[in-house]
């Protein structure tokens, strides 16, 4: 990481004392390079020394991260460095996870699983050979909320014939995404997709 200090202005009103810094300061975070530009104000007096930033421009590189663009417009607007640095953390872990996680299924069931935006999606596909049709799709997406809390959403979305819906009166197809949120409860990300996994698979072996 690179900071460089680009003007500082003094001024002097009465007992108080300010300064303008101006600073620029350019990084990456695993895969996400960016550039920030950004204005302090020291504020100084006989009680105290305080300081707010009044200025905050963010460049990011082009990156394979299409989440991020909606949280950084928040973290300018906000002014706020350690909201920025912090989430940005956290966000590069779940991603970089998500990552992992998605290649292990494809490694490991390449006949049924597969990515529908390759290495870095955001949606897994499970296909049923032995069922022309039928398949699944898990939507993980990485939200940020007002706060800067990064957390993991993930969705099951069906995809089955109109007649498989008609005979379905039981309707399992439509409870489907429901279910899953309660499996991830219950089993975890990772030992809920390989549940998902191994019922195709086990449908296509009987």
């Amino acid at each position: 990481m690179k900071t460089e200090d680009l003007t500082s202005t003094e001024m002097t009103e009465k007992s108080i004392k300010k300064v303008l810094q101006r600073h620029r300061l350019s990084g990456n975070c695993h895969m996400v390079t960016f550039q920030l530009e950004f204005q302090i104000l020291e504020i100084q007096n006989k009680e105290r020394l305080s300081s707010v930033t009044t200025d905050l421009n963010i460049i990011m590189e082009p990156t394979e991260c299409s989440e991020l663009s909606e949280f950084v417009s928040r973290a300018e607007e906000r002014r706020d460095l350690f909201m920025f640095f912090r989430s940005l953390h956290f966000f590069v872990k779940w991603f970089e996870y998500r990552k992992r996680t998605f290649k292990h299924f494809k490694e490991k069931y390449p006949d049924t699983v597969h990515l529908l935006e390759g290495a870095s999606s955001h949606c897994m596909g499970i296909r049923s050979a032995s069922r022309p049709g039928f398949e699944l799709l898990i939507i993980w997406k990485i939200k940020i909320d007002e706060e800067g809390k990064v957390s993991p959403k993930l969705d099951l979305l069906t995809k089955v014939p109109r007649r498989a819906l008609e005979l379905d009166k039981n309707r399992v197809i439509e409870t489907a995404p429901l279910s899953f949120r309660a499996l991830l409860g219950l089993l975890g990300i990772e030992a809920a997709l390989e549940s998902l996994i191994k019922l195709f698979c086990t449908e296509e072996n009987n």
